[in-house]
């Protein structure tokens, strides 16, 4: 006989396997059915982006949907469209490139406020043509000119960081890797490996380096107080992409470490979101990865459209109630 008093029987339904993932079409899967809203996100909100590769997928339906999503590097009048595109304006909200690690983001706006200098020179043109940026080496598709216009337009690039964190309402993060390439000088971090292909990899100056789970925490801890610093009225969405390693440096398994990674980030992001009133977590991860559908391209990394679709339609189910939704993707 069950105990009348067992609490599982008050739960609703968003709690119970069965009636909201087992029972439920996969397409409409959400895994923050039935939770109230954090906050709500308008179209007059100003939004930026940073993070991993799928972060761009966010960046871009909100504008496509016409939400305000700042840019504080378009690019030059001269250039096309395509060419701004092609150069990195535009894909996030500054010209960073991908931000895969919570360090990294540390140190990207430690840069902005001048708290944090590496001493990492500017690296010379090699196997491909260009100097090279090393915390956005593939930013400038043929490099730049000189280390002096790379300097120059690296100045541009931290004050725009700094803008935008001052006038944005919501920032969204999507945590993307464990894994990272630092320097045994001062310990900045890398975007790529250098060497891979940009720069020349030495391994008495540079070392790998796998975030543990308190690690993350502690990084994005440093993130919401440095965020707070410029912008005290922000509020935070922390999201995991779903996206795969393309190659792990430890000595293991790809899938091994894939999970690893994964698994570490949404854990970090769980625990800090659940101890700041003003950050949240939102579940790109659970869309693509545990809806039952199959969201990945031929080469398992890549998620094509209809997942990207049903990220966003969720997205805009939990933050933004008035705004129409999108139709589902067949």
């Amino acid at each position: 006989m069950s105990d009348p008093r067992c609490p599982y029987k008050t739960f609703p339904e968003r709690n119970w396997w069965r009636q909201s993932v087992a029972e439920v079409p996969r397409t409409e899967l959400d895994p923050h059915a039935g939770e109230p809203a954090p906050f709500t996100i308008t179209p007059e909100t100003r939004i930026v982006t940073a993070g991993s590769c799928f972060a761009q997928h966010i960046a871009r339906v909100l504008r496509e949907r016409g939400f305000s999503y700042l840019v504080g590097e378009p690019g030059p009048p001269t250039l096309t469209p395509e060419q701004r595109a092609h150069h990195g304006y535009g894909a996030f909200s500054a010209r960073y490139g991908n931000v895969y690690t919570p360090r990294q983001l540390v140190q990207l706006v430690e840069r902005a406020e001048g708290r944090f200098v590496p001493e990492e020179p500017f690296w010379p043109p090699g196997r491909h043509k260009g100097w090279r940026d090393p915390f956005r080496p593939q930013i400038q598709p043929n490099g730049f000119a000189s280390a002096e216009e790379a300097a120059a337009d690296r100045a541009v690039h931290v004050r725009a960081v700094g803008q935008v964190l001052r006038d944005c309402d919501v920032f969204v993060f999507t945590l993307g890797l464990t894994e990272t390439w630092i320097s045994q000088v001062d310990g900045a971090v890398f975007p790529v490996c250098p060497g891979c292909p940009h720069g020349s990899f030495d391994p008495a100056r540079y070392a790998f380096k796998n975030f543990t789970v308190g690690e993350l925490i502690a990084d994005l801890h440093r993130f919401l107080e440095l965020l707070g610093g410029l912008n005290p009225r922000c509020r935070v969405i922390f999201t995991v992409s779903p996206v795969p390693l393309v190659a792990t440096a430890e000595p293991r398994h790809a899938l091994t470490s894939t999970v690893y990674s994964k698994s570490a980030l949404r854990a970090a992001a769980d625990e800090v979101a659940r101890a700041h009133a003003h950050v949240t977590y939102f579940g790109s991860y659970e869309v693509i990865c545990h809806s039952g559908n199959d969201y990945f391209a031929p080469d398992r990394r890549g998620v094509v459209p209809a997942g990207v679709a049903h990220v966003m339609r969720t997205f805009f189910a939990r933050f933004c109630p008035d705004a129409p939704a999108p139709q589902a993707q067949p």
